[in-house]
């Protein structure tokens, strides 16, 4: 029963992670809002799956290493920072272009999977997200931990992530929100667009600072 607890508590604060406003968060929601629900759908499966991964690897140990070699940790926060920031200046820059909202019907598989890879990409990009995956499981987790707990995290953490994204992609792909965005497209893209880079600029200058 102390086990189950503990492991409640850990699924609970990886929620208030996921829930908590991010580039994920934009990303996501305008994949919903401008292509499909069905996009937004894949885009939240995108986020599981990076979800997962950053799980398996704090579970492995190899962020603790990570935090260790110094200069690899400056090089992979630059490096997501850089994507950031363009991702920001490329949603930027396509606000004025007019966008033909996808069917359902004439949804196309390449496109599904488009929506998947960006969502996943623009979560594998944060290193912070790494640092908090392993932040909270040295914090958390009993001491020794049960072999069964460490298979069990990622993908209940995957379920945590593809879980709460999916509330969004059905949120924001709904009609009224769709057809606010559809109105203000221009102003949208570029409030989303200036907050993305504006973390990419922000993890980019930490990771430079870091390094002085």
């Amino acid at each position: 029963m102390h086990e189950l607890a503990i492991l409640i508590s850990i699924l609970g604060v990886f929620l208030l992670g996921a829930i908590s406003p991010g580039p994920s968060f934009v990303v996501v929601s305008r994949i919903a809002i401008s292509r499909s629900r069905m996009d937004g759908v894949m885009a939240a499966i995108g986020m599981g799956i990076g979800g997962f991964v950053f799980a398996a690897v704090a579970v492995a140990g190899l962020t603790a290493i990570l935090l260790q070699v110094e200069w690899l940790n400056i090089a992979l926060r630059l490096a997501g920072g850089a994507y950031l920031l363009w991702l920001g200046i490329n949603i930027w820059r396509t606000a004025p272009e007019p966008l033909e909202v996808a069917d359902t019907a004439s949804e196309r598989p390449s496109t599904l999977w488009a929506s998947l890879l960006r969502a996943l990409f623009v979560q594998l990009s944060n290193p912070k997200t790494a640092i908090f995956y392993a932040s909270m499981f040295a914090a958390l987790l009993p001491s020794p931990t049960p072999s069964w707990m460490y298979f069990a995290l990622p993908p209940m953490l995957f379920l945590i992530e593809f879980g709460w994204y999916t509330v969004v992609a059905v949120g924001f792909s709904s009609r009224t929100p769709r057809a606010a965005y559809l109105r203000s497209k221009i102003w949208i893209d570029r409030a989303a667009g200036a907050v993305v880079g504006a973390l990419g600029a922000k993890l980019m200058a930490d990771s430079v600072r870091s390094s002085v």
